[in-house]
């Protein structure tokens, strides 16, 4: 008897039962038809013995009369499927689908049997019994589904985390997250349902699946749904229905972490599962509408062309092929330098589009001869040109480096574009590129240069085969070196958190966001535009640390510190979209803007240009910089070394 107990007790029993998978459903029908049986036999006795005036004469024996309605009753097993469900998911579904089986096998029944009274001298069956083996056996079916339910998730709370939890939002998601919590347990991981919380008033503090609906305030909050959770799973439609960042600001305030789960078009039809339960990430906390893109005009200019990504290892250019597989080109060329991050995209995009033709090809930018043979091999369409140095320290520290990527890359793309006839040559570029302050900028201010003004004179002469489209932008969140990775991962060793300013501001969008802007202004150009795009406000760096830190259910300042380190070389405290001499018009496309800038004479431009990068291979940094100074008169140093230059000029 003490081995019973200790092995009843013991946690790892538990975890072992728990972990069992499901019974196959043959034995599941055959442990129902064998209940059935248990409960025939037990009304017979019941109606024989205890109810008076019963027929004294059956037309079967016992044994006969069994096999029939355990053959009848299979049948109806069968029809309503109650074999199917895991009996430890048992819901209220699964209840009633055994009472339609189980009563529907007793009017059938009942009806068998007046049918045999009519032609024959005795019925089959007592009425009375066939009404006693209804009740019985549901009473033992669904009683069995009920205590395997209620043992295996005690096995699961002495052995899974079982974490409390409150929905926000009562509507279809909120409601279909609640139905999939409540009828459902994972081994791993169990959520347990305690209540909704809502800022509709004519349903605050009423009941809803039997839980309580608590208000959206500040009060109700930190008071009362503090003191019971501290998960908050945010429904995907209030997610759209609200402002994250001021919505959602009050549970991360009070250390409450937030999840929510895929939007209702990825469900199916179907309720949501467990795995589809995700934190929320910083980037749902935008302050700003998310960006909406249109994609017929991108899907008819794409169709069945070629089209070459330089920089396709990068977070912007793999985002960009990514999204070109949804309008099916003949063909995507990858073109990468990198060889470890050219065959990872290689083995990501092979698993995630089968119907997709790539080429990965390896290859720098920097290197004539190597891209004119690739452009001649695969004489793509469209070009995608995402090549770029961008961390704007390690090219203070390498201006060299810098102009030969920057600059000669995009010279020589561009070049070649034109050369073999490219529809369109689509550049990416950035926000440190207007009134640059450091190298990296400069750099990118003179690609555009170059591209703009080749584009101009190309009108000019009528001789225009390729349409230049320059795309200027800020920060991407989860990009390649964005202080977002940065952050969470001194969040995960424990801090400090390193902001280099408390002041410093930033243009944020995510990655899908800032590509399928790419594209969008790719098709649409004319040839020579500078696109910007609207980021919203901008955000500033301390408060999104502060933000990530309380996110991860900590406190800034107490359990992480946030350290002010000064700004770096070449960075200042403000990006901008334009300079003061630009100016924007509308297009078609709401957050999408051309830039009224300055025009370069081509023959000019490139003769400085050429200079510039001929110097660049001598590795004389300050002599570099200088050049580019005066190809970019408004490139200012700041907090650099090269300051110096400013005032000498």
């Amino acid at each position: 008897m003490k081995e019973i107990f200790k092995f009843l007790n013991n946690t790892d029993t538990f975890s072992h039962l728990a972990s069992l998978k499901y019974l196959p459903r043959w034995a599941v029908l055959f442990i129902d038809i064998t209940i059935s049986a248990i409960s025939f036999l037990a009304a017979y006795l019941v109606a024989s013995s205890f109810i008076k005036h019963l027929p004294d004469q059956l037309l079967l024996p016992l044994f006969p009369r069994l096999i029939l309605l355990l053959f009848t009753q299979s049948v109806f097993f069968w029809l309503f499927h109650t074999y199917s469900g895991i009996l430890r998911y048992s819901t209220m579904t699964d209840a009633a689908k055994l009472f339609l089986a189980i009563f529907g096998n007793c009017i059938f029944l009942s009806a068998l049997n007046f049918v045999c009274s009519l032609y024959f001298p005795a019925p089959l069956f007592y009425y009375a019994s066939i009404l006693i083996y209804g009740v019985i056996s549901f009473i033992l079916l669904f009683g069995l589904r009920l205590t395997v339910r209620n043992i295996f998730n005690y096995f699961v709370e002495t052995s899974a985390q079982i974490i409390p939890v409150m929905i926000y939002g009562i509507d279809e998601a909120g409601l279909g997250i609640a139905r999939m919590i409540l009828s459902s347990v994972n081994s791993k991981k169990q959520y347990k349902l305690v209540g909704f919380i809502d800022g509709n008033e004519n349903i605050v503090n009423k009941m809803v699946m039997g839980l309580r609906v608590y208000k959206h305030d500040d009060h109700t909050i930190k008071t009362k749904v503090a003191n019971k959770v501290n998960t908050v799973i945010v429904s995907p439609i209030k997610m759209k229905e609200i402002n994250p960042d001021v919505d959602l600001d009050i549970f991360i305030q009070h250390h409450i972490s937030l999840l929510t789960s895929q939007p209702m078009d990825i469900w199916e039809g179907e309720m949501p599962s467990v795995r589809q339960i995700k934190p929320l990430k910083i980037e749902d906390l935008l302050e700003r509408e998310p960006i909406q893109i249109s994609f017929d005009n991108i899907a008819a200019e794409l169709k069945s062309k070629t089209v070459m990504v330089t920089g396709a290892a990068g977070s912007i250019g793999s985002e960009i092929v990514r999204q070109l597989c949804n309008f099916t080109p003949k063909l995507i060329v990858l073109v990468d330098n990198g060889e470890t991050a050219i065959h990872n995209l290689k083995i990501e995009l092979q698993a995630f589009s089968t119907s997709q033709h790539f080429n990965f090809v390896l290859g720098d930018v920097r290197n004539k001869e190597r891209m004119e043979y690739i452009m001649d091999l695969y004489r793509p369409d469209f070009v995608f040109h995402a090549a770029a140095y961008k961390h704007v320290p390690m090219m203070e520290d390498f201006p060299c480096e810098s102009v030969q990527v920057n600059v000669l890359g995009t010279k020589i793309m561009a070049d070649l574009a034109l050369k073999y006839r490219v529809s369109r040559f689509v550049m990416v570029s950035t926000d440190k590129a207007v009134n640059p302050t450091n190298v990296m900028g400069a750099s990118k201010r003179i690609a555009e240069i170059y591209v703009q003004s080749l584009a101009r004179k190309m009108q000019k002469t009528g001789t225009e085969t390729t349409k230049f489209i320059t795309t200027r932008f800020g920060n991407v969140l989860g990009s390649n070196g964005s202080v977002v990775p940065f952050f969470q991962k001194q969040i995960e060793k424990g801090g400090p958190v390193t902001v280099t300013h408390p002041d410093i501001i930033r243009y944020f969008m995510t990655v899908p966001e800032a590509s399928s802007l790419v594209l969008e202004a790719g098709v649409m150009g004319e040839g020579g535009e500078i696109y910007v795009f609207d980021m919203g406000n901008p955000v500033n760096i301390s408060h999104l640390a502060k933000k990530m830190i309380q996110m991860a259910g900590l406190i800034p300042g107490v359990d992480i510190q946030i350290a002010y380190t000064g700004l770096r070389p070449g960075e200042k405290l403000y990006e901008e979209l334009l300079s003061h001499k630009e100016k924007v018009r509308s297009t078609q496309h709401p957050k999408i803007m051309v830039a009224s800038v300055a025009e370069y004479d081509f023959d000019k431009i490139s003769v400085d240009i050429d200079n510039l990068i001929k110097y660049s291979y001598l590795c004389k940094d300050f002599l570099v910089v200088s050049m580019m100074k005066q190809i970019v008169p408004e490139f200012k140093s700041n907090n650099s070394q090269y300051e110096l230059l400013d005032i000498s000029n």
